[in-house]
């Protein structure tokens, strides 16, 4: 964010030399760009996890590499709805996997992803007493 600070204000200073004044907007915004760009990317991640199988797939894989066929039985999916899944997460570069013999394997591709789950698992259950508050309020409300 400093950087961005001192771009704008090294944009906003007057130049004797328009074409110098001319670079400073296209840098900057070729970096507003970039930014925008990088939300888009953070977006199709938590897009990636925003369901409870992809989810649960990624925590398995907190074990290590495992054949699909295993993540299908310990997860109880159906095949298709499997391979769905990891095709979702393959897409946004969050699984890698490959070919052993006749299996495909699947192993995370930075278990930095894994520290990420961590911090939602524990802001999760930082609130999860207050929401659970919430919901019996609004039970309340409707029963009367």
């Amino acid at each position: 964010m400093l950087h961005f600070n001192v771009l704008l204000a090294t944009l906003e200073w007057p130049s004797k030399r328009p074409q110098m004044q001319q670079l400073r907007i296209l840098l900057f915004s070729n970096i507003v760009l970039s930014m925008e760009r990088v939300r888009h990317l953070k977006a199709g991640i938590f897009q990636a996890l925003a369901h409870p199988t992809r989810l649960a797939i990624v925590e398995l894989l907190r074990e290590g590499e495992l054949p699909v066929n295993a993540i299908l039985v310990r997860l109880g999916i159906e095949q298709a709805n499997g391979s769905q899944h990891l095709s979702t997460l393959r897409a946004r570069r969050l699984v890698n996997s490959r070919k052993s013999g006749n299996q495909v394997l699947y192993s995370l591709r930075d278990p930095l992803l894994l520290e990420v789950l961590d911090l939602m698992h524990r802001y999760s259950m930082a609130h999860l007493e207050e929401d659970s508050a919430l919901l019996q309020e609004l039970k309340a409300e409707d029963a009367s």
